[in-house]
């Protein structure tokens, strides 16, 4: 009797820490993503509430009078990376589908449009013609769009892990997570350009 005690004490015996509790059916990291973009939506909110009382309450020119932004540029800008999210896509439903070519085909091109969208937007500061603290006007451009080029910049560094390790095997149809989170963020990254674009350089 005892000793049918001592194993059923041993068969209940917990090792380790318990298992965590999850309350929600998404995915960990899934939803750490998207609780990371919604914290991200409100700091460009903080920077466009700045923007529409400038422009709206004070009523004051958009850009700053004796200023213009290269409209032209930036659409063509705009096409690059909302041609980005296309190849981003294309790298997902390659992975979900084991096509390892069309994965690392896309992850790759999402980067190098990703880099050539930067680089097209640092050449533009150089030769805007205007400083960052010339204006009201100038201080929120600038914030608006470098707020965003550090948000590709990040974008760039999570598209290269993605891509080194899909060049290295290590994805497959069941486990793609590594691909699917950057691609989320990514896609936030090209909407927010598409909604700093029409407001900064159209409207």
């Amino acid at each position: 009797m005892e000793s049918a005690s001592v194993a059923l004490g041993h068969e209940h015996e917990q090792h380790g820490p318990p298992p965590a509790n999850r309350s929600s059916r998404v995915d960990a990291q899934l939803l750490g993503m998207l609780l990371f973009i919604i914290s991200e939506v409100m700091l460009f909110g903080a920077f466009f509430s700045a923007y529409f009382f400038i422009r709206v309450v004070a009523g004051n020119d958009w850009p700053a009078a004796g200023t213009a932004l290269p409209i032209a540029v930036a659409g063509c800008n705009t096409a690059v990376l909302v041609s980005s999210s296309l190849t981003m896509h294309w790298a997902l439903v390659s992975a979900k589908n084991g096509n390892r070519f069309g994965m690392r085909a896309g992850l790759l091109t999402t980067f190098l449009l990703g880099a050539t969208f930067l680089a097209v937007q640092i050449n533009e500061y150089v030769h805007l013609g205007f400083a960052i603290g010339d204006s009201a006007q100038a201080t929120i451009f600038y914030g608006l769009t470098g707020l965003h080029g550090a948000h590709v910049t990040v974008g760039l560094l999570l598209l290269s892990m993605a891509t080194i390790r899909a060049f290295r095997g290590h994805f497959s149809p069941t486990e793609h997570r590594g691909v699917e989170v950057p691609g989320i963020y990514w896609h936030f990254v090209d909407v927010m350009w598409i909604i700093v674009y029409t407001t900064l350089y159209v409207l």
